[in-house]
Protein backbone atom coordinates (compact mmCIF):
# COMPACT_ATOMS: atom_id res chain seq x y z
CA UNK A 1 0.00 0.00 0.00
CA UNK A 2 1.05 3.65 -0.94
CA UNK A 3 1.39 5.86 1.82
CA UNK A 4 0.08 9.25 1.47
CA UNK A 5 2.05 12.20 2.49
CA UNK A 6 0.80 13.85 5.31
CA UNK A 7 0.17 17.55 5.01
CA UNK A 8 1.71 19.89 7.28
CA UNK A 9 -0.27 22.99 8.69
CA UNK A 10 1.34 26.35 9.82
CA UNK A 11 0.95 29.25 11.23
CA UNK A 12 1.51 31.96 9.04
CA UNK A 13 0.84 35.51 10.70
CA UNK A 14 -1.59 38.18 8.55
CA UNK A 15 1.04 40.35 6.67
CA UNK A 16 0.24 43.87 6.62
CA UNK A 17 1.39 45.81 4.01
CA UNK A 18 3.15 48.31 6.03
CA UNK A 19 5.31 45.67 5.94
CA UNK A 20 6.66 46.56 2.45
CA UNK A 21 7.25 50.57 3.53
CA UNK A 22 11.57 50.50 4.58
CA UNK A 23 11.19 50.50 8.71
CA UNK A 24 13.21 54.69 8.47
CA UNK A 25 9.41 56.15 6.55
CA UNK A 26 7.48 55.92 9.66
CA UNK A 27 8.26 59.18 11.63
CA UNK A 28 9.02 58.01 15.07
CA UNK A 29 7.32 59.50 18.35
CA UNK A 30 10.08 62.82 18.52
CA UNK A 31 9.40 64.21 15.29
CA UNK A 32 5.57 63.26 15.93
CA UNK A 33 5.71 65.20 19.32
CA UNK A 34 7.59 68.38 17.69
CA UNK A 35 4.97 68.31 15.06
CA UNK A 36 2.07 68.01 17.64
CA UNK A 37 3.64 71.02 19.66
CA UNK A 38 3.20 72.89 16.34
CA UNK A 39 0.14 72.25 15.94
CA UNK A 40 -0.91 73.35 19.29
CA UNK A 41 1.26 76.48 18.61
CA UNK A 42 -1.21 76.71 15.97
CA UNK A 43 -4.36 76.22 18.06
CA UNK A 44 -3.13 78.53 20.27
CA UNK A 45 -3.19 81.15 17.70
CA UNK A 46 -6.83 80.20 15.97
CA UNK A 47 -8.03 80.57 20.11
CA UNK A 48 -6.33 84.00 20.74
CA UNK A 49 -7.06 85.30 17.06
CA UNK A 50 -11.08 83.92 16.52
CA UNK A 51 -12.44 82.50 20.05
CA UNK A 52 -11.17 84.84 22.86
CA UNK A 53 -12.75 87.92 20.96
CA UNK A 54 -15.73 86.49 19.74
CA UNK A 55 -16.39 85.29 23.62
CA UNK A 56 -15.65 88.81 24.92
CA UNK A 57 -17.49 90.82 22.88
CA UNK A 58 -20.57 88.08 23.36
CA UNK A 59 -19.61 88.70 27.07
CA UNK A 60 -18.91 85.14 28.30
CA UNK A 61 -16.91 84.58 31.52
CA UNK A 62 -13.85 83.65 30.25
CA UNK A 63 -12.47 82.11 33.88
CA UNK A 64 -14.06 78.76 33.45
CA UNK A 65 -12.41 75.34 33.18
CA UNK A 66 -12.78 72.30 30.78
CA UNK A 67 -16.66 71.94 31.84
CA UNK A 68 -17.35 75.76 30.69
CA UNK A 69 -18.43 77.25 27.52
CA UNK A 70 -14.90 78.93 26.91
CA UNK A 71 -13.68 75.12 27.65
CA UNK A 72 -16.33 73.83 24.96
CA UNK A 73 -15.30 76.09 22.10
CA UNK A 74 -11.73 75.91 22.47
CA UNK A 75 -12.15 71.44 23.06
CA UNK A 76 -14.52 72.12 19.73
CA UNK A 77 -11.99 73.90 17.81
CA UNK A 78 -9.06 71.55 18.86
CA UNK A 79 -10.32 68.47 17.26
CA UNK A 80 -12.20 70.54 14.00
CA UNK A 81 -8.35 71.63 13.42
CA UNK A 82 -7.11 68.18 13.17
CA UNK A 83 -10.54 66.69 11.74
CA UNK A 84 -10.51 68.86 8.94
CA UNK A 85 -6.37 69.29 8.41
CA UNK A 86 -6.20 65.64 8.61
CA UNK A 87 -9.07 64.43 6.30
CA UNK A 88 -8.65 67.41 3.39
CA UNK A 89 -4.71 67.28 3.46
CA UNK A 90 -3.58 64.34 5.26
CA UNK A 91 -1.44 66.62 7.03
CA UNK A 92 -1.84 69.29 10.09
CA UNK A 93 0.58 72.39 9.84
CA UNK A 94 2.78 70.96 11.88
CA UNK A 95 2.94 67.64 9.69
CA UNK A 96 3.42 69.81 6.39
CA UNK A 97 6.29 71.64 8.63
CA UNK A 98 8.01 68.32 9.28
CA UNK A 99 7.16 66.53 6.40
CA UNK A 100 4.68 63.57 7.30
CA UNK A 101 1.67 62.52 6.10
CA UNK A 102 -1.33 60.01 7.52
CA UNK A 103 -1.60 57.43 5.04
CA UNK A 104 -4.10 54.37 5.19
CA UNK A 105 -2.91 50.87 5.41
CA UNK A 106 -4.84 50.27 2.29
CA UNK A 107 -3.14 53.06 -0.36
CA UNK A 108 -6.49 54.24 -0.20
CA UNK A 109 -7.49 58.14 0.90
CA UNK A 110 -8.59 58.87 4.53
CA UNK A 111 -12.10 58.35 4.86
CA UNK A 112 -14.50 60.52 7.03
CA UNK A 113 -14.86 57.82 9.13
CA UNK A 114 -11.00 57.23 9.40
CA UNK A 115 -10.94 60.90 10.31
CA UNK A 116 -13.51 61.15 12.77
CA UNK A 117 -12.60 58.57 14.89
CA UNK A 118 -8.57 58.78 14.63
CA UNK A 119 -8.71 62.40 14.79
CA UNK A 120 -11.85 63.18 16.82
CA UNK A 121 -12.72 60.38 19.63
CA UNK A 122 -9.55 59.10 19.83
CA UNK A 123 -7.20 62.46 19.94
CA UNK A 124 -9.49 63.53 22.55
CA UNK A 125 -8.94 60.51 24.61
CA UNK A 126 -5.37 60.53 24.03
CA UNK A 127 -5.53 64.34 25.03
CA UNK A 128 -6.96 62.95 28.40
CA UNK A 129 -5.01 59.72 28.94
CA UNK A 130 -1.40 61.24 28.31
CA UNK A 131 0.28 57.80 28.27
CA UNK A 132 -1.05 56.74 25.11
CA UNK A 133 0.99 58.67 23.14
CA UNK A 134 3.90 56.88 24.14
CA UNK A 135 2.75 53.80 22.13
CA UNK A 136 4.04 55.28 19.17
CA UNK A 137 7.78 54.83 20.38
CA UNK A 138 7.42 51.45 20.83
CA UNK A 139 5.01 49.75 17.65
CA UNK A 140 7.14 48.24 15.01
CA UNK A 141 6.03 50.76 12.10
CA UNK A 142 5.94 53.61 14.95
CA UNK A 143 1.75 52.84 15.04
CA UNK A 144 -0.26 55.23 18.20
CA UNK A 145 -3.17 53.54 19.65
CA UNK A 146 -5.37 55.21 16.62
CA UNK A 147 -3.07 54.36 13.85
CA UNK A 148 -3.51 50.76 15.36
CA UNK A 149 -7.30 50.99 15.50
CA UNK A 150 -7.95 52.54 11.94
CA UNK A 151 -5.26 51.06 10.05
CA UNK A 152 -3.52 54.19 9.38
CA UNK A 153 0.30 55.27 9.97
CA UNK A 154 2.39 58.38 9.68
CA UNK A 155 5.32 58.43 7.40
CA UNK A 156 7.72 60.75 5.74
CA UNK A 157 6.17 62.22 3.07
CA UNK A 158 9.49 62.91 1.02
CA UNK A 159 10.67 59.33 1.55
CA UNK A 160 7.29 58.20 0.26
CA UNK A 161 7.44 60.55 -2.86
CA UNK A 162 10.84 59.65 -3.25
CA UNK A 163 10.35 55.73 -3.55
CA UNK A 164 6.94 56.08 -6.00
CA UNK A 165 9.47 58.33 -8.50
CA UNK A 166 12.08 55.29 -8.33
CA UNK A 167 8.81 52.74 -9.00
CA UNK A 168 7.78 54.72 -11.95
CA UNK A 169 10.87 55.39 -13.45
Amino acid sequence: MEEKERQVYHYEAPSSPFRKIPKPYFAGFWIRFFAYIVDLIVIAALNGIIVNPVLRILQVDMSGGLFSLVGFVKTILFLLYFILMTKFFAQTLGKIIFGLKVIREDSEKLTWLNVLFREGALRFIQKTILPLYFVVAFTPHKQGVADLMEKTAVVHENLMALSESRLMA
